[in-house]
């Protein structure tokens, strides 16, 4: 009952994560997943069995209101499902404790992008090629396959790409990306279920998962609209970091005073960020800079 609570609450703090910045949510619950113990495969596999429903209404939703270009979303879904199906059957042949670091180095590296981009608001060099979009196969079997191994993914890796290239507005390339994400999710699922077999899923982890999701869904569509961005990215960096941080620090057999001390840097790196995003928020420039950002947000969400 207790474990089940506490995927409740992952579940709820990664729709929390995710419905707030818009991406995310992969990362963020395959990194606490592994940080409760949880092998690689089996906690990959959770997410992706929970985000086969929380995909489904994302999509439903932005066809609905209009932010899916059909082409972008065709030309992801057919490579992303090929490399989320091989993905997932690479990751479930591996013994959990030799896959382990290095699924936490590339959701590290991960947090670290999330966490530059939000702090220093980094954003994609554009580019004059948007109308090209022979880029969009191998960006989809990359970015499905590091998916199904990690546990997260997409939205990191597909976004930033797509919005590298001019002439893509910001609303249709998330609403693309996330309707494109219900096929990635089903792909890797079912190659999950082929290497693990149904015996090896926890159904009421997946359940619960869901859950949590569900019940933070209303309340990160308020959180949006109050807090700045780049705080909310900040946090979500920062939380990537110290749980991935653990493992990786575990498996190079780091004593516990310099895990310790990792521990301390990182926190006071994360706390004096935070504080320089809040005091930086208070300049009128960042203020219209922020608010700029913010207007894309809820335009993708409309």
């Amino acid at each position: 009952m207790r474990k089940l609570l506490i995927l409740t609450l992952i579940g709820f703090a990664a729709q929390l994560i995710d419905g707030s910045l818009g991406m995310a949510y992969g990362v963020t619950s395959a990194s606490l997943l592994l940080m409760f113990g949880i092998a690689p495969a089996i906690a990959s596999a959770s997410v992706h069995f929970a985000e086969v429903v929380t995909t489904a209404a994302s999509g439903i939703s932005h066809f609905r209101f209009g932010n899916v270009d059909k082409e972008i979303v065709w030309k992801l879904t057919v490579p992303g499902s090929v490399g989320a199906f091989a993905g997932a059957c690479f990751l479930s042949r591996l013994p959990g404790e030799l896959v382990k670091p290095y699924v936490s180095a590339f959701l590290f590296l991960l947090g670290v992008y999330v966490f530059v981009r939000f702090l220093f608001h980094v954003k994609p060099k554009q580019t004059t090629d948007g109308g090209k979009k022979g880029f969009l196969t191998p960006l989809g079997l990359i970015a499905g396959f590091l998916d199904a191994t990690g546990g997260g993914g997409w939205g990191p890796l597909a976004t930033p790409m797509l919005l590298a290239r001019d002439g893509l507005k910001v609303r249709k390339v998330i609403g693309s990306v996330d309707t494109s994400e219900f096929a990635i999710a089903v792909s890797a699922t079912a190659g999950f279920l082929i290497s693990l077999g149904w015996s090896q899923v926890n159904w009421l982890w997946v359940g619960a998962l869901m859950i949590g999701g569900v019940f933070a869904a209303p309340l990160a569509a308020w959180i949006v609209r109050v807090i700045p961005q780049n705080l909310l990215g900040i946090l979500v960096g920062g939380l990537i970091l110290v749980t991935n941080a653990k493992v990786i620090m575990s498996v190079l057999g780091w004593s516990d005073f310099w895990q310790m001390a990792i521990y301390i840097v990182l926190f006071s790196i994360w706390v004096t960020s935070f504080l320089y995003a809040v005091w930086r928020n208070r300049k009128p420039s960042s203020i219209m800079a922020d608010h700029q950002e913010q207007v894309e947000h809820d335009e993708s969400f409309q």
